[in-house]
C-alpha cells in the first residue's frame, strides 16, 4: 500500500505539504490508474509495477494531514496490509528541495502526519519515501511554508523531482530498502 500524505481541498493541492499526494497522482497517471472514494477516507487505486508483477494500492487519505492516521489504519485493516507492507510518501523540510530518502522506521521528525499513522499502526515500521522540499527561507515558520504552493523555480523542476520519488515508489515495492536507497540517495561528498 503506497499512501500519499497531503491536506483535502484546492487551497492545498500544489502546496509543497502536499508533494505525498503528487507522487500518488504521478503513479496513477504513470499506471493509467483510476483513483475512486473508499469508505474508509481515501481515494484508491490498484496498479501492477508490470504484468505478473507486484500490485500497488495507490492512496491519498481525504482528511486533514495530521489525523492521516484513521484512513491509513482503517485501509491497512480492510485490505489486510502489515505495516511493513505500508510505503508513505511525504513533505520533509530537512531534505533539500531536489533530494530525496528512503527509510523504515524511526523518528518522525516532527511531521505530524507520520505521528497520527504511527500512533494508529502501533509501530514507526513503515517503508517512508521522504521528498525534499528544504528548509523556509529566513525566520518563516516551518508550518507557513509548507502550506505554501512552490516557489516558479521549484515548479520548473517539480515534474522530475515527483518522477524521480515515483521511480523510487517502484523499486521500493519490487527491491529491497537497501538497494533502493543505493539507487536514490546521493553519493557521499569529499
Amino acid at each position: 500500500m503506497v499512501v500519499g500524505l497531503g491536506n483535502p481541498g484546492p487551497d492545498y493541492a500544489r502546496t509543497r505539504h502536499n508533494v505525498g499526494q503528487m507522487v500518488i497522482d504521478e503513479l496513477a497517471d504513470r499506471f493509467g490508474t483510476r483513483l475512486t472514494a473508499h469508505k474508509a477516507g481515501a481515494a484508491v487505486g490498484t496498479a501492477h509495477v508490470r504484468p505478473g508483477g507486484p500490485k500497488l494500492l495507490l492512496a491519498k487519505p481525504a482528511s486533514y494531514m495530521n489525523v492521516s492516521g484513521r484512513p491509513v489504519g482503517a485501509l491497512a485493516r480492510f485490505y489486510s496490509v502489515a505495516p511493513a507492507n505500508i510505503i508513505v510518501v511525504h513533505d520533509e523540510l530537512d531534505i533539500p528541495f531536489d533530494a530525496l530518502k528512503l527509510k523504515i522506521g524511526g523518528s518522525e521528525g516532527g511531521h505530524n502526519g507520520l505521528k497520527s499513522i504511527s500512533q494508529v499502526l502501533g509501530t514507526k515500521d513503515y517503508l517512508r519515501v521522504r521528498v525534499g522540499v528544504g528548509r523556509p527561507p529566513g525566520r518563516q515558520p516551518a508550518a507557513d511554508f509548507v502550506l505554501r504552493p512552490f516557489s516558479a523555480a521549484e515548479r520548473e523542476l517539480l515534474p522530475l523531482h515527483l518522477d524521480r520519488a515515483a521511480d523510487a515508489v517502484v523499486e521500493l515495492a519490487t527491491a529491497s530498502l537497501e538497494q533502493a536507497q543505493q539507487k536514490f540517495h546521493p553519493a557521499p561528498t569529499r
